[in-house]
């Protein structure tokens, strides 16, 4: 019988949901990978273009630079989601989103070992079921490296531009206690709802945190963050495990 901690999936706070990764998703991509954090599932994937934006040329800034798209396909939902082009313009939560994951990419990529390059990672959610962002940014990770090692091997870099790794997660307050890795049911009535991106080796990069129509207090927000950084140190574990797996074949 489950006791009063138990989700209402069986696990507990702090447990992580299933999580896999499927390298090569995408053929023609640089990189890619498919992600799934229980039954949320993205495909990420990373290609290199020979050429930098505009602006960079303009400004005279030197290196490459990585920039990420993110989309919802329309059966992701369980009500039909519209394509944004049928609308004629991103919405605002893709917008958040995909700079999200741009910056925390970039938060672990040195563009100057980019040369002039610019890598593209697109993250597209084929199912949705909570936590489709964080799910997209360790995914994006997976599908960086893996592109980064194709060009390393073709001596299309001289150097590694990653200097750590980037995963992340979602935490909150589910019926008065903090949870880890919220899926749909939990994340749509949490009375506090994060996302912690850290690298590797345990250092922030962004938090997004609020209360949704109530507060938090300190000692709450304590206890989301010692629960994301725990469920982040397994992720980054999972990582390191697949890539030694995939870069070692």
């Amino acid at each position: 019988m489950p006791d009063s901690t138990t989700r209402h999936d069986g696990r507990s706070p702090g447990q992580l949901r299933p999580i896999t990764f499927q390298a090569g998703i995408a053929p023609h991509a640089t990189g890619s990978v498919l992600v799934g954090f229980g039954d949320t599932r993205v495909i990420c994937a990373a290609t290199i273009e020979p050429k930098v934006p505009g602006w960079m040329r303009q400004q005279g800034v030197k290196g490459g630079w990585l920039t990420a798209e993110y989309s919802m396909l329309p059966y992701s939902t369980l009500e039909r989601k519209q394509r944004d082009i049928a609308k004629g313009k991103l919405d605002g939560r893709t917008v958040e989103i995909q700079r999200l994951i741009g910056r925390s990419l970039r938060a672990v990529v040195d563009l100057g070992k980019l040369g002039e390059n610019t890598l593209w990672v697109d993250c597209d959610v084929l199912q949705a079921d909570g936590g489709t962002r964080t799910a997209s940014i360790t995914g994006a990770y997976l599908a960086t490296r893996l592109a980064v090692q194709k060009l390393l091997d073709a001596q299309k870099l001289a150097d590694n531009p990653l200097t750590d790794s980037v995963a992340a997660v979602s935490v909150g307050i589910c019926d008065g206690r903090p949870v880890c890795d919220l899926d749909y049911i939990e994340d749509k009535d949490a009375a506090v709802d994060f996302n912690v991106v850290m690298t590797g080796r345990g250092q922030f990069v962004e938090v997004q945190g609020t209360g949704e129509e109530t507060t938090f207090s300190h000692d709450q927000l304590q206890s989301l963050l010692t629960l994301a950084q725990a469920g982040l140190k397994e992720l980054a574990a999972k990582q390191t495990a697949f890539l030694t797996a995939q870069l070692l074949r």
